[in-house]
């Protein structure tokens, strides 16, 4: 009992707040997603990565083990995925960069903080950011067939990363007056993600439902698998191991959907559907994980 209301205070928020953003839309009202999507990849989301390398009090080599991690379950998801769309007779640019990334922003940040703290958002920052530069290097590769790594360097999310990993490795800090401006800037990141996730998903226009939901399902388990079979290698710390799980296990990304829409309009519609009920079986298999790894 206590451990299903420790569960629920931890994604209630979460749903409610993309709750918010899915009725916001259905009744009406204006909700600019290119604007608020831009304000939080370059301004909010940077500054909360910045702030939380920062001034996080763990140990690094914690934090390099976690980066390794992160890289090899990642590494062995797109492996294994690649493989399974190729026997599946799948078309790769449409379903695997979907399959491989999930929202690690707009459901895995706020999930980490609200159930491990300060620790569990440092630690899942760093995740984050991996899979981004694996996601604007490797992701956009697959989707249009080429492209240069360097495009992930121009990402301001990116920059901050490495910022403050430099100012977490140096121990340095910002003067007050900055970090107070920089933290508060950080702060509105999970609600805009929370609440674009809802506009997002209530406006977006899946097809291909049947399908959508076996590949959900064989996502969550090629991911569920990799981070635990990575972790309990590594022997992650506890925090970090369930971070990890956590991340690598939410559903399929928006930005996939944004990606998709862009370079392969023809099968954006498809990518929705992957979007919309790996976004659906979350309300789920959330809960699920985290009552398995608290």
């Amino acid at each position: 009992m206590n451990i299903a209301l420790t569960v629920l205070e931890i994604v209630a928020p979460v749903f409610l707040l993309a709750a918010i953003g899915f009725v916001w839309v259905r009744l009406g009202f204006e909700y600019r997603v290119e604007f608020v999507t831009r304000l939080a990849m370059t301004l909010s989301v940077p500054c909360l990565v910045f702030v939380a390398l920062m001034q996080t009090e763990i140990d690094p080599a914690a934090i390099t083990l976690v980066s390794l991690a992160a890289v090899a379950a990642y590494g062995l998801v797109s492996f294994v995925l690649f493989a399974a769309v190729a026997l599946l007779g799948l078309d790769r640019a449409t379903y695997l960069a979907p399959l491989i990334f999930g929202n690690t922003g707009n459901l895995g940040l706020p999930l980490a903080l609200f159930a491990f703290g300060p620790e569990g958002l440092g630690f899942a920052v760093v995740i984050f950011a991996i899979m981004a530069v694996w996601s604007f290097t490797f992701g956009i590769w697959l989707v249009t067939g080429g492209g240069s790594p360097l495009r992930a360097l121009k990402e301001p999310m990116v920059g901050a990363t490495l910022l403050g990993a430099l100012f977490l490795w140096q121990g340095w800090q910002t003067p007050k007056f900055l970090t107070n401006a920089l933290d508060l800037i950080g702060q509105m990141a999970i609600p805009l993600m929370l609440v674009t996730l809802g506009v997002a998903v209530a406006r977006l226009n899946p097809r291909r439902f049947g399908r959508a939901l076996w590949l959900s399902a064989l996502k969550f388990a090629v991911c569920l698998g990799a981070a635990w079979a990575v972790g309990r290698l590594l022997d992650l710390p506890p925090i970090a191991f369930a971070v990890l799980v956590l991340q690598l296990t939410t559903p399929v990304a928006v930005t996939s959907y944004l990606i998709a829409e862009k370079y392969a309009p023809g099968e954006a519609d498809a990518v929705a559907g992957l979007v919309v009920v790996s976004t659906l079986l979350s309300v789920l298999s959330l809960p699920l994980t985290l009552a398995f790894v608290i």
